[in-house]
């Protein structure tokens, strides 16, 4: 039979259907490659827009929600008011207030600015207000493994905006002590006059497995404090020293540079809260003048008031 070519020839109309089946199963292949193509088209369509539409919420976030970052993280004590600008550059006007429910609120002058990029593997918010803090202050932000490390860092006297001339050590800033009217009782009440400034040595902060650890030293000095309560012209002028211990704690200390009104006191900060032990004095020439202001800031017990917080 194998002999006989003949029989091993395909008749001609089973050829031409062989090579028809053929062709319509190659377009139908290619039709089907198309259609996923076009379908992977589609999906990396929508992952690009995706991707393009997080991007530009990133880039163009508005000032508003770090203004509303700062206010719950604050509790509601400090507000970035009238906000512009994006979160990684805008400006506010910084205002103080008692809290949740309160009425009180004392804005400072001008308006705060901030710009925040990206350095490394984390940020850096570089601050500055003209009345308050005309040097640049950078928060530079380290973000690792279930940890979060903030540096505070100045910017050297004479450098541009944005240069590398940073030092760990200096003024952060200066306030009007009527400010802290805004936070409600006691400070309304003592309608406070005078200067507030702040300055930092190797000051950092890190977050880690749910605690908050300080290192470094702050001073907060207190200037020629003046009061309504009072008829004397001036106070005096305090010093609240603040600083991490050896667990990362935050410790506060004050103490009276001069004046007729005389302050001490101690405390810290811890998972607890804070805790303050102190008391206020009057100078034996202004007694009278100060009895008055003595009963407001604390609790008396003979010429002294002891102030208790915690």
């Amino acid at each position: 039979m194998a002999g006989i070519p003949f029989l091993n020839r395909r008749p001609a109309w089973m050829q031409g259907a062989g090579a028809l089946t053929t062709r319509w199963l190659e377009s139908t292949m290619e039709i089907a490659r198309w259609d996923n193509m076009r379908k992977a088209g589609r999906r990396w369509g929508w992952w690009g827009a995706g991707l393009g539409a997080f991007v530009g919420l990133v880039v163009y976030a508005p000032a508003s929600w770090l203004a509303q970052g700062v206010v719950e993280l604050s509790g509601k004590r400090l507000l970035l008011a009238e906000s512009q600008g994006t979160i990684w550059h805008g400006d506010a006007v910084a205002v103080l207030t008692g809290g949740p429910g309160s009425r009180d609120a004392r804005a400072l002058p001008g308006r705060l600015n901030w710009t925040m990029r990206l350095s490394g593997l984390g940020l850096r918010l570089t601050l500055q207000q003209d009345c308050c803090i005309p040097t640049p202050v950078v928060m530079q932000v380290q973000f690792g493994l279930g940890r979060v490390k903030t540096d505070v860092l100045l910017q050297s006297a004479g450098s541009a905006a944005g240069t590398s001339a940073l030092q760990t050590s200096g003024e952060i800033g200066h306030w009007p002590a009527a400010w802290l009217g805004g936070l409600g009782t006691p400070w309304n009440t003592l309608q406070l006059a005078g200067a507030l400034r702040l300055s930092s040595r190797d000051l950092s902060f890190e977050w880690a497995q749910g605690r908050l650890r300080i290192q470094g030293q702050a001073d907060l000095m207190l200037e020629n404090v003046a009061s309504r309560v009072t008829t004397l012209d001036r106070l005096g002028s305090y010093r609240l020293n603040l600083g991490g211990d050896a667990q990362g704690l935050l410790q506060m200390q004050l103490t009276t540079l001069d004046g007729a009104l005389q302050l001490s006191g101690q405390g810290g900060v811890s998972s607890g809260g804070m805790r303050f032990r102190g008391e206020a004095r009057a100078s034996e020439a202004e007694r009278g003048a100060l009895d008055n202001l003595l009963n407001i800031i604390g609790r008396r017990e003979g010429d002294r008031s002891v102030i208790s917080i915690g």
